[in-house]
């Protein structure tokens, strides 16, 4: 109903935590564009008990009807009416346990049980808490009031204007009215919340359960140093008078960006200095600074439809990695982002069944396995590559424009493009339609001929797919002579071949300079790689040119085109020496995938090399973590400690095993080798270990210790001790977690062959799952634990997705990635 308009919603909500549902009244004030005889709001799971019209000082009944299918209100006037319509609408709703809408959640910690119900309504939920028009267009300013129990708090997106005690041990508290927003922004919640506030500045505050104040330190400083840079970023003032982040025990995703009240989960806000690691400090700060850019980025500027959400995530994950290198230089952020970000985006898009970043839009656009890697890692990687184009000066110039012109409003696509291009007078526009409206991402083929570079660009798939798409593509090239000497240059590739000329006596050429363009590089001329490999071993090429070159190749290995025993040996010859985590942490994980795809017979040389990748750098950085050293050491380390045990490393099993003894005994270890040690444990101490991680899982505060447990539930090195781990886990684990050791099991060479049939056994409790999380366990199982068994696996999926067709985007994802993985075997027996 485009020509019908939300103005203002007031709420009141009265939830009753015992019985798990709430009473709500909703005064809506619309305005029509032209006359209209009946209004259609969303709603989803509520009651509806009466609608009435406001007809100057009286309100009249209206008759209505609801359509769940739909998701519909239609709501029927006695005569047709335009311009300002005010409603009002008396419903009942349920405090669900789906982690959506308004839900409940519970925790216990020190004895005591705590229930909280709190609201998550991205994308499209709010429709279970109050009947609206829940499209991000619809903007509008909201009043809430709360009737709650006396002796909780309620917080919602604005601070309290009045609270008053009633009768029965309640009160009643009304929050001020926010600015115009779109309903997903909404929150309210209910809790024993207790808040601590910044020192600095007052407006931040972190909210979060009784014993859990030593934990907020670090949430509310790097809140108060996200919010600044923002402010002076943007150079728009943050609009609300308070910035709440919220811990929950229970929720689906990692953060919301409520406008004034983000939600976290708790090990992404809650720091125990002697038990969260460096890797959970740094993502602590990341989330924290992707969800304070979106009070601007997505809050203030909403996209108009669903099909943009893009422009909320993308940017979001971009810039909050550089607020956070802002901060912190030396932790290695950038080349974090490649491995995590663009790493994992071209994988994602490499394959046949992928989608475009601008989504197509309506009713519901679900971020899932499926989308999110494209939505957020592939759109941050092309933000990236847009600011390395224009420059950084350009960029932000565009973003100010972007915000400034459209604040309060939305906007689409073509929006910030056009501010880029103004900022920077570049063709902007033309280039990133090539970008966002068409899936996948191009291989550049580069052959020599004398001095000349004949470059040849077509879509990368794993598995070939016709297709005769082309990319405006901003490449760079650096060309060596043989003294040494570099010359770079840029250019625009804007149609499927183009010819460069390369400056006289080159020996050496290498395309994508420090890796900022999102595509991958096939170079047909075997001289000009190994003499990029010699620069890899004397180190004259970067450490992101070094992850480049070899991440591509082994890209070319899953495509079919390069043999593995050929990318073995590259590594061999030329990364020997390496030292830099970029490359190492993604060669250690190329030869980890590799070997859980190999048949167990041709494991051997794959964990040979893994071996002595793990010892030599082991043996460099040390075992033990060092007090002061690079945050990306120590992540480093945690990866290679569990990889080399599972390859065999003698050093890495001993060290692991004896941490682990300490720490069952009692003793502390340290945060940034827990994760290892407690899977280390899992591997070697068999029994012992599942006992002593079901005890200390029911008694440890922290869940990032919770989370290192049950990752090290899949770490057994026997079928029995996993099988009874996942018991445990279904039985035992909150719903929002049971996902975990499944997919740690998934990523095991000795559970692996047998999660496809306990997946089918254990079907009924994992279709309980939320739908993100049992997706997870689909894309999790179905790569690795559907091999040999392919053709059984592709008709059990072929039934099951038209009575699940909610799953088929990840069903499609798994299934793509088991046919290259199998094929991949095949070609190794």
């Amino acid at each position: 109903m485009s020509h019908i308009h939300p103005r203002r919603y007031a709420l009141h909500i009265t939830p009753d935590l015992d019985n798990y549902r709430f009473d709500g009244q909703a005064a809506i004030e619309l305005h029509a564009d032209r006359p209209v005889e009946e209004i259609s709001l969303h709603l989803l799971e509520l009651a509806i008990w009466k609608c009435r019209l406001r007809e100057g000082d009286n309100w009249t009944d209206l008759a209505f009807s609801v359509d769940p299918a739909k998701e519909t209100l239609t709501i029927r006037l006695p005569a047709p009416r335009g311009g300002r319509i005010d409603l009002s609408i008396d419903y009942q709703g349920i405090v669900n346990d789906k982690m959506a809408g308004f839900y409940r959640s519970q925790t216990s910690h020190d004895g005591r049980t705590f229930r909280l119900a709190v609201t998550q309504f991205q994308e499209s939920s709010a429709r279970q808490a109050f009947p609206c028009l829940d499209l991000p267009l619809h903007k509008a300013v909201f009043d809430l009031t709360m009737t709650i129990p006396a002796h909780l708090t309620a917080l919602a997106n604005t601070l309290p204007v009045s609270e008053k005690n009633l009768d029965g041990g309640r009160k009643r508290i009304t929050f001020g009215p926010t600015p115009l927003m779109s309903t997903y922004l909404l929150f309210f919640g209910v809790a024993e919340f207790e808040l601590a506030q910044d020192g600095e500045d007052p407006r931040v505050r972190l909210a979060h359960l009784p014993g859990m104040a030593h934990t907020t330190g670090l949430g509310l400083a790097f809140g108060r140093k996200a919010l600044r840079y923002c402010e002076e970023y943007y150079a728009i003032p943050y609009p609300l008078p308070k910035l709440d982040l919220i811990a929950v025990p229970d929720f689906a995703f990692g953060a919301m960006e409520n406008w004034g009240a983000i939600t976290f989960r708790e090990n992404l806000l809650l720091h125990f200095p002697e038990l969260t690691s460096k890797a959970g400090v740094q993502r602590i700060c990341e989330v924290i600074a992707h969800e304070i850019a979106h009070q601007w980025f997505g809050n203030l500027v909403t996209p108009s439809d669903w099909k943009y959400l893009w422009l909320n995530e993308s940017f979001a994950t971009y810039f909050g990695f550089g607020v956070v290198a802002h901060y912190h230089p030396d932790w290695g952020i950038w080349d974090q982002f490649l491995l995590g970000e663009t790493a994992t985006a071209l994988t994602r898009d490499g394959l046949r069944d992928t989608i475009a970043i601008e989504i197509p839009g309506g009713e519901h656009v679900v971020i899932n396995s499926s989308t999110a890697p494209i939505i957020y890692n592939k759109g941050g990687s092309i933000l990236r590559m847009i600011q390395g184009y224009i420059g950084a000066e350009a960029y932000q110039k565009g973003v100010r424009g972007y915000l400034e012109q459209h604040q309060y409003a939305c906007a689409e696509s073509r929006h910030l493009w056009e501010a880029f291009e103004q900022a920077s007078a570049q063709p902007i526009t033309a280039m990133m339609q090539s970008w966002i409206g068409q899936p996948g991402h191009p291989l550049i083929e580069v052959s020599r001929q004398k001095n000349t570079l004949a470059l040849r660009q077509k879509r990368f798939t794993y598995i070939d797919s016709p297709s005769d798409q082309q990319w405006i593509v901003p490449l760079t090239l650096t060309s060596w002579n043989a003294d040494g000497k570099r010359h770079t240059q840029a250019l625009m590739m804007q149609t499927p071949t183009a010819m460069v000329e390369l400056p006289p006596h080159t020996v050496a050429y290498k395309l994508n300079n420090d890796q900022t363009g999102f595509y991958r590089v096939r170079y047909n001329d075997g001289k000009n790689l190994a003499a990029l490999g010699g620069r890899v071993a004397d180190g004259s090429l970067s450490p992101e040119d070094r992850w480049g070159l070899q991440n591509d190749l082994y890209a070319l290995v899953r495509h079919g085109r390069l043999p593995l025993s050929n990318y073995l040996a590259f590594l061999e010859k030329y990364y020997a020496e390496e030292k830099a985590y970029l490359p190492l942490a993604s060669i250690a994980g190329h030869l980890f995938q590799a070997m859980l795809v190999a048949p167990e017979a041709g494991r051997g040389p794959i964990a040979t090399l893994g071996r002595e990748l793990a010892g030599r750098v082991l043996e460099r950085i040390g075992y033990q973590p060092v007090e002061g050293e690079p945050h990306t050491l120590a992540i480093l380390r945690d990866q290679l400690l569990w990889q080399g045990a599972v390859w065999g490393l003698a050093s890495a099993v001993n060290f692991g095993a004896e941490q682990f003894q300490r720490l069952a005994a009692g003793q502390t270890i340290h945060p940034d080798i827990a994760k290892a040690v407690a899977q280390i444990g899992a591997w070697t101490q068999g029994a012992g270990a599942l006992a002593f991680f079901r005890r200390r899982y029911e008694a440890s505060p922290s869940e990032h210790e919770r989370l290192n447990i049950l990752a090290a539930l899949g770490a057994f090195q026997t079928w029995d001790l996993t099988a009874a781990a996942l018991a445990f886990c279904l039985a035992d684990v909150p719903p929002r977690n049971r996902f975990i050791p499944i997919v740690a099991a998934a990523a095991n060479p000795v559970a692996q062959a047998h999660l496809w049939t306990w997946y089918q056994s254990t079907l009924s409790q994992l279709e309980n799952f939320h739908p993100l999380l049992y997706e997870r366990v689909i894309t999790a199982i179905v790569p690795s634990g559907g091999l040999d068994r392919e053709t059984e696996v592709q008709r059990f999926f072929d039934g099951y997705v038209q009575q699940h067709p909610n799953l088929a985007d990840a069903v499609r994802l798994a299934l793509e990635h088991l046919e290259i993985n199998a094929r991949m075997r095949a070609a190794l027996k």
